[in-house]
């Protein structure tokens, strides 16, 4: 009894969800990344081969990277038979309410985030999705489903799952939400273009406080994975509007 509350073993104790979970994050991009590579490499091919110009090759190597994540997750539970990290349950009539709730206020969030960066005379870089609709704008389109069905669960299950989970075992859940949140923001770095990075870092950062906080107030990780997927399709529809000229934009 002594030794497992001694400092050595307390340090590691509070040490431990960081380095797991920084160590699941890159697990999860690196397999994603890899696994989009070769599947999407196939599909490249084919188009090249027929002369067709298409969006297979994005939503393939989009759908393959979140697979990714999805499969890093598992083995990580598995491996370290950490299955309780995460809750799912049937969704009540409660959790109906907070992904409501949760929907609501992220976009009101994020309208007031939008106010503060155009008083500030700050720009916010455009995640490669952005670009590459603005260009096929019917990838918005098939990316509301992909988003519902792969993005959101695979980023929820790593972000509030695990990194949450972890965090707050050691921590306490305010700690959790927060560093689960800061992680989620500074990950999406990768996938942006054009100045204002640190802005959209901070908006994402933002968005993570909130879902993390749904999910600490129901306990039920389908809550912040509907909210998430939710937001994204309006996200996208938005866009694709934008894009084909059906919303004015000046």
């Amino acid at each position: 009894m002594k030794d497992e509350l001694s400092p050595e073993r307390l340090s590691r104790d509070r040490a431990s969800p960081i380095l797991h979970s920084v160590l699941v994050v890159v697990a999860a991009f690196v397999v994603g990344i890899v696994i989009a590579i070769l599947g999407g490499s196939l599909v490249l091919g084919t188009e090249l081969a027929s002369g067709q110009e298409s969006t297979g090759f994005f939503l393939t190597t989009s759908i393959l990277q979140f697979v990714g994540f999805g499969l890093v997750v598992l083995a990580y539970l598995e491996w370290r038979s950490q299955w309780d990290l995460i809750n799912v349950s049937l969704p009540s009539l409660r959790d109906v309410a907070w992904v409501v709730l949760g929907f609501v206020g992220l976009f009101a969030a994020v309208y007031v985030i939008g106010v503060i960066i155009t008083l500030l005379g700050q720009q916010t870089a455009e995640n490669a999705v952005v670009t590459e609709g603005q260009q096929n704008p019917v990838l918005f389109l098939y990316m509301i489903p992909v988003t519902i069905l792969f993005v959101a669960p695979a980023e929820e299950f790593l972000f509030r799952g695990v990194v949450q989970g972890l965090f707050r075992r050691a921590y306490g859940s305010v700690v959790a939400v927060l560093a689960a949140s800061g992680m989620f923001g500074v990950v999406h770095w990768i996938a942006l273009s054009g100045g204002g990075k640190v802005t959209y870092i901070a908006v994402a950062a933002v968005l993570g406080l909130a879902l993390g906080a749904v999910y600490e107030r129901t306990k039920n990780i389908l809550v912040p994975i509907a909210v998430h997927g939710l937001y994204n399709a309006l996200l996208f529809s938005i866009q694709w509007l934008v894009a084909t000229g059906q919303v004015p934009t000046g």
